[in-house]
């Protein structure tokens, strides 16, 4: 009879085994398709058998298992990260190139095309009113699509400087939901929402800033902005902020130059240098470096500004030096444009001066005097290949040209990157899935043989009830 209730014992222990993997197969089925969920392995182990030494056998749960794969979780948080990086370059570069056009149909190029096209047209009639205000005009319209180069720049760095903004609250939000789910972690819970949760918070941040990822003992993560800045430790987290100021060095060469776009640490340090990747290094690239390149910084005057002061200075000093009438007195011509005197203020504020038709010089001072000497020499400006009518070695076109060259280049390698990343992740993610994924089929074919083991162990139990039931009958 002792051995009978053993027998019974051992059955009903079995059926409790396999109930637990049948629901450890059901969930897996369930959070397959939730985000940062792996499969899940209730692995399960024999009893010892030896009915002389009282050991009736059976099986027992020998513990839970991840199929998570650390190897595979960094490779999809590295492709998204740069995923993050080119998205967010190529949604402002787009903005950007739209001011730098080099077809010649609109903007600076198209602008000084006309300008040096109504100077031509009034060499052949210096003293026609109409060529004159033509020639008004047309450097009316050159100032003005300077003006709007430089404040469509400036419109998209004050984009950029709200979209940071933007973002450093959602890397805050982020590691405060880590820190909460590593105090929930390290109450010893095993639960797998909850480790799917960690690592769908982890995915999430990867697209936004690059980081590394501690994993204590304990089973809470450590989570390093750039490798060295805290977010997240334990049950506490560390918020960033995004600040628009001059660094603390190197000294600034122009003060009044717009200051940079900064990423401070808990503690208010300067950490923008480790910050390279997601979507906070890829916004830093373009506000910090392209955007500085071309309308100047505290350390720089800004290229788009370098080309209107030369433009504006070499106008200015050829109509300066020559002489709206040969008198008597000779009376000398007036400057056409004006600017601040701020060097970052240059493109921004170039404007045409109060200059009328009739006060702009033609004659060019002899020995011999020549009528439309200055006409013609304004004329030429547009293909002089003197060093003084050049800015750095390029005619005023030709140095616009880089400048639009540097900016289509950057937006062409974002595009570019945008690309093949989404390939990447894509890649990473069917990676990932294939090793630490739940498999459908797999876990169809598991539960039929679990289901079956319970069935043969409900049986079990069946034939031992009925065995016992004969027994008492026979003794009674």
């Amino acid at each position: 009879m002792a051995n009978l209730f053993s027998a019974l014992q051992t059955a009903g222990n079995s059926l409790r085994v396999f109930e637990q993997s049948i629901e450890n197969t059901q969930n897996n089925v369930s959070n397959a398709s939730a985000p940062g969920y792996v499969k899940q392995t209730l692995a399960l182990e024999s009893l010892p058998f030896d009915l002389t030494g009282g050991s009736p056998g059976g099986v027992k749960v020998a513990g839970i298992s991840s199929s998570r794969s650390q190897f595979a979780e960094g490779e999809v948080r590295r492709q998204n990260e740069s995923l993050g990086s080119f998205s967010e370059q190529s949604t402002y570069l787009d903005g950007i190139s739209s001011l730098f056009d080099v077809s010649g149909a609109s903007g600076i190029p198209a602008s000084l095309t006309s300008f040096f096209q109504s100077l031509s047209a009034w060499g052949v009639a210096p003293n026609s009113p109409a060529a004159r205000q033509a020639v008004l005009d047309g450097a009316a319209k050159v100032a003005s699509t300077f003006r709007q180069a430089a404040d469509g720049i400036n419109s998209t760095a004050n984009d950029i400087d709200n979209q940071l903004d933007n973002i450093a609250s959602q890397i805050n939000a982020i590691g405060a939901n880590l820190a909460t789910l590593n105090a929930e972690r390290t109450t010893g819970s095993q639960d797998p929402a909850l480790d799917a949760k960690i690592y769908s918070n982890l995915e999430q941040l990867s697209g936004l800033v690059n980081f590394s990822v501690l994993y204590p003992a304990n089973g809470a993560v450590t989570v390093l902005i750039g490798g060295q800045v805290p977010l997240v430790i334990g049950s506490n987290h560390f918020d960033i902020q995004s600040v628009v100021q001059q660094p603390a060095t190197p000294p600034p060469v122009y003060p009044a130059g717009p200051p940079s776009a900064r990423i401070l640490n808990a503690d208010g340090d300067d950490v923008t240098s480790l910050v390279t990747g997601g979507k906070v290094g890829g916004l830093l690239s373009v506000r910090n470096g392209l955007i500085a390149s071309l309308r100047g910084d505290t350390q720089q005057v800004g290229d788009l500004n370098t080309l209107a002061k030369k433009f504006a200075d070499r106008v200015n000093g050829i109509l300066t030096a020559g002489r709206i009438s040969d008198g008597p007195p000779p009376v000398s011509g007036v400057p056409l444009f004006s600017y601040a005197a701020d060097p970052n203020s240059t493109a921004r504020s170039l404007s045409v001066t109060n200059i009328t038709p009739d006060q702009l010089a033609a004659i060019q001072p002899g020995p011999p005097s020549v009528s439309n000497g200055v006409i013609l020499q304004l004329a030429g400006l547009a293909n002089s290949a003197n060093p003084t009518d050049q800015v750095n070695g390029s005619t005023y076109a030709q140095y616009f040209g880089l400048l639009a060259g540097r900016v289509g280049q950057q937006q062409n390698a974002a595009q570019d990157g945008v690309s093949l990343q989404t390939q990447a992740v894509a890649l990473a993610r069917n990676q990932r899935q294939q090793i630490s994924g739940v498999s459908l089929d797999e876990e169809a074919t598991r539960l039929i043989e679990l289901q079956r083991s319970y069935q043969a162990a409900a049986q079990m139990v069946t034939i031992i009830n009925s065995l016992t039931g004969t027994l008492m009958t026979m003794l009674s």
